[in-house]
Order: structure tokens, then C-alpha cells, then sequence
């Protein structure tokens, strides 16, 4: 992994096909919200189907939680579409046939030739494409699991969210007196609320 994707900096707004070959960048999908992307070696591979199909139901905690979920892989459009079906996926999954996720972040699988795909990672995002945490998951074990994201997702959620706990008298007088931009979805933006402007 190249050594400036770390927490705290910002990952790369990548541009890649989804699964209707409709071209979205990973701002786009992300929203105002917390984001979880995995970057998968491919449909090809019981480990990451397996994964995959472990966050599925963690996917519809997230959507409850106004959380999103993006899988990246090296598979083409078709191998796409079946990976996402076949694991019974209702997200974004990307393809990244030509590579450029892989490339830009010095992620080849070197071992395996065959396929040539990128070593699998797991990355946590806060809002505004901000890193929280990365995960390897070269091996199987270094993967997240699910309660590993659940408890990733509520520090980001704590974080980014003003509004985490509403019993303050301090929120409470907020909402009386009309200030709704602390609470979310009327509030300013993660960067604006918690890093500032920039």
C-alpha cells in the first residue's frame, strides 16, 4: 500500500464502473456519511465471496445507520454482476478491470499471476473520504469482523455526527431554538462541523 494512504489522509476519489456500467466516483456514492470499501481480489476467490457475503447482513444494519458499503474488484462488468449476485450484495460493487485502484495504490498481488488482482484490504472512511482505519486481508484473520466494522462504524459515527447524543441540555437548547445544522441530515458537513474549513 502506498505509504501516504494512512489514517487521517484522504483516499483517492477513484472513477470506476459499477454493476449497470454506470461510472461513479467514490464521492458520489459516500455522501455526507460514513463508508466502508473493500477492496476484493475477485469473484474468483472463496475468501472474499465468503466475506462478502458476511456483509450482508451487516449492510443492512449500515443502511439503518446511514452508513455505505462499496466493494472494488479487479473482475470485468459480467464478472461484477455475478460476484454481486452471487453473493446476494444490494450495494455498489465496482469493477476495476483496467486496474487503476491497483496500480495507484501499489497493491498487486504479486503471488498470483494468474489473476493478477490487488491484495485484499478493508478501509473505513469517515466523511469526506478521510481514512479511519485499514485493514489487510492478505490472510483471511487480517480481515475485519463484522462487530470489528460495527465498532469502527460507531467510533466514526460518534465522531462525525454532532448530534450522537441528543439528552445534552446543550443539543436539546439547539433544537429548541432552531438550529438544525447540528442534527442530522439538515446539518453542514463533516468537514465543516468537526475539521473545519479547508
Amino acid at each position: 500500500m502506498r505509504n501516504d494512504i494512512i489514517p487521517g489522509a484522504r483516499f483517492p476519489d477513484y472513477e470506476l464502473s459499477d454493476h449497470t456500467a454506470v461510472r461513479r466516483k467514490l464521492s458520489e456514492l459516500q455522501g455526507p456519511d460514513p463508508m466502508i470499501i473493500v477492496l476484493s481480489r475477485g469473484g474468483f476467490c472463496p475468501k472474499d465471496r465468503r466475506q462478502n457475503e458476511g456483509l450482508v447482513g451487516l449492510h443492512r444494519e449500515m443502511e439503518a445507520g446511514y452508513c455505505r458499503l462499496v466493494t472494488i474488484s479487479t473482475d470485468n462488468l459480467t464478472e461484477t454482476n455475478e460476484y454481486r449476485s452471487g453473493v446476494g450484495a444490494h450495494w455498489p460493487f465496482l469493477s476495476d478491470a483496467g486496474r487503476i485502484v491497483q496500480k495507484d495504490l501499489d497493491i498487486a498481488e504479486y503471488t498470483d499471476s494468474l489473476h493478477n488482482p490487488m491484495i485484499p484490504h478493508v478501509i473505513v472512511l469517515e466523511p469526506e473520504l478521510f481514512i479511519h482505519k485499514i485493514y489487510d486481508g492478505y490472510w483471511f484473520f487480517g480481515r475485519p469482523t463484522m462487530e470489528d466494522l460495527r465498532q469502527d462504524l460507531r467510533e466514526v459515527t460518534r465522531k462525525c455526527r454532532p448530534d450522537w447524543d441528543i439528552t445534552t441540555p446543550e443539543m436539546k437548547r439547539a433544537w429548541q431554538e432552531g438550529r438544525k445544522e447540528l442534527f442530522y441530515p439538515y446539518g453542514k458537513t463533516y468537514v465543516q462541523t468537526i475539521r473545519g474549513q479547508e
